[in-house]
C-alpha cells in the first residue's frame, strides 16, 4: 500500500509556493518528512519555506527556482537533493502554467501552445527522467504525484491549448503507472491528481470551491489505497457528474458522434437527459 506522506521520507514539490503544491508541503512537513520545495516564484518560495522551516527545520528544507522545463535544470536538483538526502519517497509534479484562451481559439498564438507543453507535459517528463532512477534504485516504496486536470479529460471549448496540454498529462501518466507496474521489484507508483474547482494562487475563496489543502486529504486517501485516478470532487461538482460527462466523451467515440458532442447544438437536450439518469457502473 503505498503512502505519500511518510515519516522520515523525502519530498520534491514543484509549484510548490503556493495552491495545491503548498499544502502538499505543509503536510510532508507535518508528517515530519525532508522538503525540496521548487518554484519560479522566489518571493513566495522564500515565504513558504519559513513557514516550513518552523514545523522541520532550515536544515529539512531545500528551496529551488529550477524552470521544470528545462531538463538540465531539473537533472542538477536531482543530484543536489540526492546528495543531501537521497532519493525521493514523493515527487509531486504540480508545476503548471495556465494561459487564458484567446480570441484565436484553436490558432491561438503558439507561444501559448509551446510554453503550455513546456510546462505542463515536458515539467513533468523532465521531473520523472531526473528523479526515476534513483527512486528506483533506492528500492524502496515511494509516490509519484502528476497533476492533471479535469479539462484533459472532458475537454471544454474555450481554451484548446490548456485541455491539450493536460490530456497529454494523462495519457503519459497513465504509461508511467503501467511501467512501473510491470518493472520487476519496482515500488514506485504512479498517481494521476485531477483536482476540481479549487481555490489555488492568491484568488479569493469562493463557494463552492475546495480548498487546497482538502485537494490534498482526499488524494492521500485515494493513494493509501492504491487508486490512480484521483478525482477530486468540490462542493459545486460531485463525482456523479464529473463520471456523466466523462463517459458521455468516451461515448462521442464509441456511437461516432460528433466531436464534443456536449456542446453540439443537435445534442444539446439528449445530453441533458442523460445528465438526468442514473449512472450503472460496472456494467
Amino acid at each position: 500500500m503505498a503512502e505519500s506522506f511518510a515519516a522520515g521520507g523525502i519530498a520534491v514539490i514543484t509549484g510548490g509556493a503556493s495552491g495545491i503544491g503548498r499544502a502538499a508541503a505543509r503536510r510532508a512537513a507535518q508528517a515530519g518528512m525532508r522538503i525540496a520545495l521548487v518554484d519560479v516564484n522566489a518571493g513566495k518560495l522564500a515565504a513558504t519555506a519559513a513557514e516550513l522551516a518552523e514545523i522541520v527545520g532550515n536544515d529539512n528544507i531545500l528551496t529551488s527556482t529550477a524552470d521544470v522545463a528545462d531538463p538540465s535544470a531539473m537533472t542538477a536538483l536531482a543530484r543536489q537533493v540526492e546528495s543531501r538526502w537521497g532519493s525521493p519517497t514523493l515527487l509531486m509534479n504540480n508545476a503548471a502554467a495556465f494561459v487564458a484562451g484567446g480570441a484565436g481559439g484553436i490558432l491561438d498564438p503558439v507561444e501559448n501552445w509551446q510554453r503550455l507543453f513546456a510546462v505542463n507535459v515536458l515539467g513533468i517528463v523532465n521531473g520523472v527522467q531526473a528523479f526515476l532512477p534513483g527512486m528506483l534504485a533506492a528500492g524502496g516504496p515511494a509516490v509519484i504525484v502528476n497533476t492533471g486536470s479535469k479539462q484533459g479529460l472532458t475537454n471544454p471549448p474555450g481554451n484548446p491549448a490548456y485541455n491539450t496540454s493536460k490530456a497529454a498529462v494523462n495519457a503519459y501518466t497513465q504509461n508511467l503507472a503501467r511501467d512501473l507496474r510491470e518493472r520487476e521489484d519496482s515500488q514506485v507508483t504512479a498517481h494521476l491528481l485531477i483536482p476540481g474547482w479549487t481555490t489555488t494562487g492568491d484568488a479569493e475563496h469562493r463557494k463552492g470551491a475546495w480548498l487546497p489543502e482538502q485537494v490534498i486529504d482526499f488524494m492521500d486517501s485515494a493513494i493509501a489505497r492504491d487508486g490512480f485516478f484521483i478525482l477530486c470532487p468540490d462542493d459545486e461538482t460531485p463525482n456523479e457528474t464529473d463520471h456523466k460527462r466523462i463517459l458521455w466523451n468516451a461515448l462521442d467515440i464509441i456511437e461516432d458522434r460528433p466531436a464534443l458532442s456536449r456542446w453540439h447544438p443537435e445534442w444539446k437536450e439528449r445530453f441533458a437527459e442523460f445528465m438526468e439518469r442514473d449512472l450503472v457502473k460496472g456494467q
